[in-house]
């Protein structure tokens, strides 16, 4: 049960989330269905917080003395991340989008940024929320396999 918490725990911080944890739950032999499931829950757990208050926090932090640069480097990648998005697929496409920027699992293209990009979009927070838990459990499903050593059997 401890493993699971922990799991879950790391599923939740910024830039590590599921893509974290579950090369950690395959190392520690934990199920596999279990250990996604419970990833899932806490990489998805903050977006709601993301989507409604980041873009505020960062906006209000952009404007201080001593952390404005921290906060302005984190506001810029939210924008061109929504940026990105809207220019690769148009405001029809962005659902498809943002699922597979999320559900890539490479640096910076996580649930957090991905809900961030959406809130600059004003994607709505239902299309939002769905969009990113398809895309995590995407990331979760590469994740998985690669941890599990299938794409080295593949040839990948």
């Amino acid at each position: 049960m401890k493993k699971y918490i922990l799991i879950f725990l790391i599923s939740m911080i910024p830039v590590v989330e599921l893509r974290g944890a579950i090369p950690f739950a395959t190392f520690w032999g934990l199920d596999y269905f279990t250990a996604l499931t419970v990833c899932v829950i806490g990489n998805m757990l903050p977006v709601p917080f993301i989507y409604f208050f980041a873009r505020r926090v960062l906006l209000w932090g952009a404007e201080r003395k001593y952390v404005g640069k921290f906060f302005r480097r984190f506001l810029a990648k939210g924008e061109r991340a929504g940026q990105k998005l809207t220019k690769r697929t148009g405001r029809g496409g962005l659902f498809v989008a943002l699922m597979l920027f999320v559900g890539i699992p490479l640096p910076g293209t996580g649930a957090w940024t991905g809900t961030l990009a959406a809130s600059f979009l004003n994607m709505g927070i239902k299309s939002t929320t769905v969009s990113v838990s398809l895309g995590v459990i995407i990331a979760g499903i590469i994740m998985g396999l690669a941890s599990m050593g299938v794409f080295s059997v593949l040839g990948f």
